[in-house]
């Protein structure tokens, strides 16, 4: 027994683990410098910004110099956001209406086709399932003519409906939890019809509550998808009054503004961040479940 825990011991602390770790905790240092380049920049006043940020912004030749902390923390920026800048609210209920909004529509429509796919047999199911992937493949670039050519024919563009029905209608949503509800029995189903179970029934007590993983990790994903929407606004809205929180970006080349840019990028941020911690188990599943072949 002490021999066992000697050789636990000592793997516990290998040196090659140890410099595995460090070597890992390295690389995260690296990719969340970003987060940690923004938290710093919005506490930082106009003057601290043009010191480090000025030969870049105002291309008078050198190379920015940004520390991890600010030397003169203040919340100014943020004041002005909350208090002095009325567009900021509205694109952010801009960003609420659109995200929610595309959610609702594919939790109503993406569960249904998905179920019918999964546990319906219908002529051209095959083909139709291999056009939603075909779909799912294609950027957002490749369809844009056509969409914005649907949508103008339906007065939909410069509408936030626009950019939300097109969401609703996406197939990457149906596509992950279509494998979670082909996981679900074929012989709970049956014995539920036997017991009377409608079709509607069936869906509701056991659709929804056994693919709940594939539901959450479809919408922590669609949430995380069209918060942060930036072409479609752009091609599809001329109004600025209706553009979401994802593409508000004051004129940063001056340095009064580079602050409140810092800022909005941080309040737009932190929703993500909650939603993707939240959802973090969930997504884990939802991707594992999209990387198994048919």
């Amino acid at each position: 027994m002490r021999i066992n825990a000697t050789r636990k011991a000592k793997r516990k602390f290998h040196p090659g683990r140890i410099a595995c770790w460090l070597l890992l905790g390295a690389f995260a240092v690296i990719a969340l410098y970003p987060v940690f380049f923004l938290l710093a920049g919005s506490l930082m006043g106009d003057d601290e910004l043009k010191l480090y940020l000025g030969p870049v912004i105002s291309g008078t030749g050198g190379h920015a110099d940004f520390p991890l902390l600010p030397l003169f923390p203040t919340l100014r920026h943020y004041v002005e956001i909350f208090l002095d800048t009325p567009e900021f609210f509205v694109m952010f209920w801009n960003s609420v209406k659109i995200t929610f909004g595309v959610l609702l529509g594919q939790f109503l429509v993406g569960t249904m086709a998905a179920w019918g796919f999964a546990k319906y047999k219908f002529p051209g199911k095959k083909g139709f399932f291999l056009i939603y992937m075909i779909l799912m493949l294609m950027p957002f670039q490749v369809l844009m003519l056509s969409d914005y050519l649907v949508l103008d024919w339906m007065k939909l563009t410069d509408h936030l409906w626009g950019i939300i029905l097109p969401g609703v209608f996406s197939t990457f949503p149906v596509f992950i939890m279509y494998r979670f509800f082909t996981e679900i029995s074929d012989s709970l189903i049956e014995s539920a019809k036997l017991d009377g179970a409608r079709d509607w029934q069936l869906f509701c007590h056991i659709a929804l509550p056994m693919g709940s993983s594939g539901i959450i990790s479809a919408m922590v994903l669609g949430f995380l998808e069209y918060w942060s929407l930036i072409e479609q606004p752009l091609t599809f809205l001329k109004d600025k009054s209706l553009f979401p929180l994802s593409i508000f970006l004051p004129d940063i080349t001056a340095i009064s503004k580079s602050g409140i840019a810092f800022v909005a990028s941080v309040i737009t941020f932190f929703p993500a961040l909650l939603v993707f911690l939240g959802g973090q188990e969930y997504l884990e599943q939802g991707i594992m479940a999209g990387a198994v072949k048919e």
